[in-house]
């Protein structure tokens, strides 16, 4: 069966508009109710949900409540909090399933559904195709003695926090660092600058005043330019941007020279080769060909895999591997987290910092992005571009041209009638007219 509903990361859309409206996400928990149900042994099964700072969050937290009451499951509520504190705290209260009411790095009028297992990890395929087959089932309320009930939880902030210090060594410290750190205006508002101050750093925090309206606006991970503006204007030392639900980061150096996931990737995987942890890499295929060179000159195995951090976790799982990422700032480090998380992420660099004693710059040295030119492409609807002869032919030549130093990725849209064509190389001037060579061998929309 073909998920309707479920994308790469839950059930996403603008609010409203279907599937994200009230009348749906109240039958979406009764039916994820009524599965979490059927594997319940004795008392209530019981749920934790979570939020970002969206104005829609609290309509779409009061739809979610009364469906899982409704089918008989406890509820528990922690208000804001970022999408790795509810896998943590799921995992950590032996509760059924966490649920994050978040649309991660989209702008406001936008939101979704992400779920967790009792082990922190996202649902496996089956359950989500198990609760899209419940969906058809009309919502029957249980008896009123078989009804859920619903509380929050007031130390949930406080937990995650402790978790996240934890995974920092006791015998490092942040004392003396200034950090910037910009919260998108997002989750993680009221938590990462604690999570710093806390370890010893003087923290200068941006983005940390959500309204309902203004997450990820002009802030945070997706527009990186307010942390390197902060930085250098407060003279800090790093700063460290997060995403409106804190899963993803970004970080810059001193003179707010900015690094992406890729690079941040490369610093933790080469510190745990330093530390003498064995382990491969997962990526995705929009990662970096020059972060994959370097993996090979490292001596760890690295695998692609499709575009999403949970095709990268799962990649993770079936090997025993323990690193993986994301350009985008997706980082996971299985031996800290069951799941991408920015804070933690961020002290796991910080901490390569600290044992080596170098910076950034000094860490990714031997790192030379490629140069790497997009360029999407709108196709006539249905179109196979996968037998274009043309396109066959031209992507032909352009890999003999390319040769070992290059690289061709072309992949389609999931929403909209768009080839997307991506060429990296060792010159911004031959990854621009390779990928215009191919994309001038497509039809174009009419």
């Amino acid at each position: 069966m073909t998920r309707k509903y479920f994308g790469t990361d839950g059930v996403r859309g603008r609010v409203g508009e279907a599937p994200i409206t009230p009348d749906f996400i109240l039958r979406l928990a009764f039916a994820a109710g009524g599965v979490l149900g059927q594997a319940a042994v004795g008392s209530h099964p019981a749920v934790l949900i979570g939020k970002d700072t969206r104005v829609s969050g609290y309509m779409l937290e009061a739809a979610l409540q009364a469906g899982f009451t409704a089918a008989g499951v406890d509820v528990r509520l922690t208000g804001p909090m970022p999408t790795p504190a509810v896998a943590y705290l799921t995992r950590a209260l032996r509760l059924s399933v966490g649920v994050v009411i978040s649309a991660s790095h989209n702008p406001y009028q936008d939101n979704g559904i992400k779920f967790f297992s009792a082990d922190g990890s996202k649902l496996p395929d089956s359950i989500e195709r198990d609760i899209e087959e419940r969906l058809e089932q009309p919502v029957v309320c249980v008896p009123s003695e078989s009804l859920g009930k619903a509380l929050r939880i007031g130390d949930a902030a406080g937990r995650y926090i402790e978790f996240c210090k934890s995974t920092f060594p006791q015998n490092l410290s942040l004392n003396g660092l200034r950090i910037v750190v910009d919260c998108a205006h997002g989750a993680a508002y009221e938590i990462a600058p604690h999570v710093f101050h806390e370890l010893g750093a003087e923290v200068v925090t941006i983005g940390a005043n959500p309204n309902g309206f203004n997450i990820n606006e002009g802030c945070g991970a997706t527009h990186p330019q307010a942390l390197q503006l902060a930085v250098r204007s407060h003279r800090a030392d790093l700063g460290v941007s997060l995403d409106g639900d804190a899963d993803r980061v970004l970080m810059a150096d001193k003179t707010g020279r900015l690094y992406n996931g890729d690079e941040l990737l490369y610093i933790l995987v080469a510190d745990g080769v330093a530390q003498g942890k064995t382990s491969g890499v997962a990526g995705t295929l929009m990662t970096n060909l020059a972060i994959e060179k370097a993996f090979e000159r490292l001596g760890v195995p690295f695998a692609r895999a499709k575009v999403g951090d949970r095709y990268v976790l799962e990649t993770l799982v079936q090997n025993g591997w323990i690193w993986g990422g994301e350009s985008s700032g997706h980082l996971l480090c299985l031996d800290r987290h069951s799941t991408g998380d920015g804070i933690i992420s961020a002290l796991q660099v910080i901490s390569a910092m600290q044992r080596s004693g170098q910076s950034l710059a000094e860490l990714t040295a031997e790192v030379k992005l490629f140069p790497q030119k997009l360029i999407n492409v709108r196709i006539p609807k249905d179109f196979d571009w996968e037998h274009h002869a043309p396109l066959i032919a031209a992507r032909a030549a352009v890999e003999e041209h390319l040769g070992p130093s290059g690289r061709i990725l072309i992949r389609a849209s999931g929403t909209e009638p768009v080839l997307r064509v991506m060429v990296e190389a060792e010159s911004e001037k031959q990854a621009r007219e390779s990928a215009e060579r191919l994309a001038l061998s497509l039809p174009k929309a009419a």
